[in-house]
């Protein structure tokens, strides 16, 4: 783990005065649910940015109720929009991918909220990093795509990653404590999402409907397709290896399908630590947000009584195939991460508006790593070039599958 990031044994520097918030990708489920936890403790908190993708109609309604100084729409066809609506108010407003940007690294922010979703949130990150600002990590693609590069960026930083994804701040809260040097094996859990119990052949022909009914977690409708996929799970192995500064080898993921330990840390003397909660993901943003510290009412507390069984099974990868591209890419390293995030979310696209079948999502993932250059040592640009290429060779595959 790089210093002053993510140890699990450092003590988190408290916070002593109001925290100046960047929330990108305010409209969507971590955006909004961390809004909650900003707007109920604004002793602590104050969200001074607010951004969304295209939803400007959402990101009027939010930045009204919550009053930031700056409200960025990506798509800048919105702008006008967005401008006309809060100019009255008072609140600044921009667009564009360079305006996003620009305010991960502002002045009177002292942590970005990362929310989006994929490959759009690299670049704010990277400027947010390379301004010294704390990161709240929602955005898993951030370290899955680049993630050797953004470790090489943190050692030359002061900021500190939080993670808040519920697998990785479990991880990181069984740590506080424990040496790097005891832990045998970081275990990450999996629901197994909407098809953990069908027929490989009923998977194949799943629908959009059937992959968005997660039994457990209400979230966004690409990271629930994820879900399903388990690529999701892939992602996390790959992120945990970039967080947590641990081999590939000693990272497992597990089914638990009741999705109320949400990861565990195995130590060398055979002890196991396990977080427990609700499937409620304002646990893991309050305590990102939070700096390590316990936020009072962040989330319901678990009532273990309604709890008889907690259950276990290893993953089949045979039903499940994404999940085995986590170690395929941490083995061949380079930009192969970063091809398999940007043909995903070609494809994902392309299943919910039923262009291609469920399990085309895996084949579309694969055709690209088949024909995207491989590059072993990556910079930014190269990581910019190997998403568009990316993305264009699996369009091409989406456009020439017929899905009947």
């Amino acid at each position: 783990m790089p210093p002053r990031r993510l140890k699990g044994n450092d003590n988190a520097i408290k916070m002593s005065q109001k925290k100046n918030i960047a929330v990108l990708g305010a409209t969507g489920s971590i955006g909004r649910q961390g809004l909650d936890i900003i707007s109920r403790n604004p002793d602590k908190f104050r969200a001074t940015v607010l951004s969304a993708g295209r939803k400007v109609d959402e990101l009027i309604a939010l930045a009204k109720e919550h009053r930031p100084r700056l409200a960025v729409i990506a798509d800048e066809t919105l702008y006008p929009t967005l401008r006309d609506a809060l100019a009255p108010l008072g609140i600044e407003t921009a667009a564009g991918a360079a305006a996003l940007a620009a305010a991960a690294e502002a002045d009177d922010v002292d942590m970005v909220l990362t929310a989006t979703v994929g490959y759009s949130g690299l670049e704010p990150t990277v400027h947010a990093i390379r301004a010294g600002k704390d990161i709240a990590l929602a955005n898993k693609e951030t370290l899955v795509v680049a993630g050797d590069y953004v470790r090489r960026l943190l050692k030359d930083s002061k900021s500190r990653v939080f993670p808040v994804d519920s697998e990785h701040s479990a991880i990181y809260q069984c740590l506080q404590g424990e040496s790097s040097a005891s832990v045998r094996r970081l275990i990450i859990t999996a629901s197994g999402g909407p098809f953990r119990t069908w027929e490989s052949s009923r998977i194949e022909k799943a629908t959009a409907s059937d992959a968005l009914k997660h039994p457990n977690w209400s979230m966004g409708a690409k990271i629930t397709i994820d879900s399903a996929t388990m690529l999701n799970k892939a992602f996390e192995i790959i992120e945990a290896r970039h967080l947590f500064d641990i081999e590939p080898a000693k990272i497992r993921a597990v089914v638990h399908p009741q999705s109320i330990i949400h990861s565990m840390v195995e130590f060398n003397d055979g002890g196991i630590k396990a977080q427990l909660g609700v499937p409620d993901m304002r646990l893991p943003i309050a305590y990102a947000l939070g700096e390590a510290s316990r936020i009072a009412g962040a989330s319901e507390h678990l009532r273990l009584e309604q709890f008889a069984n907690l259950t276990f099974e290893e993953p089949d990868a045979k039903k499940f195939p994404c999940l085995t591209l986590a170690h395929l890419a941490l083995e061949k390293g380079g930009n192969t991460a970063c091809i398999i995030n940007g043909a995903n979310e070609i494809a994902v696209d392309a299943f919910l508006h039923d262009l291609i079948s469920f399990g085309d999502i895996y084949r579309t993932i694969t055709h690209a790593l088949e024909h995207v250059d491989f590059i072993a040592t990556p910079d930014y640009d190269d990581y910019v070039a190997t998403n568009t290429e990316a993305r264009r060779i699996a369009a091409e595959y989406v456009a020439n599958t017929h899905f009947i």
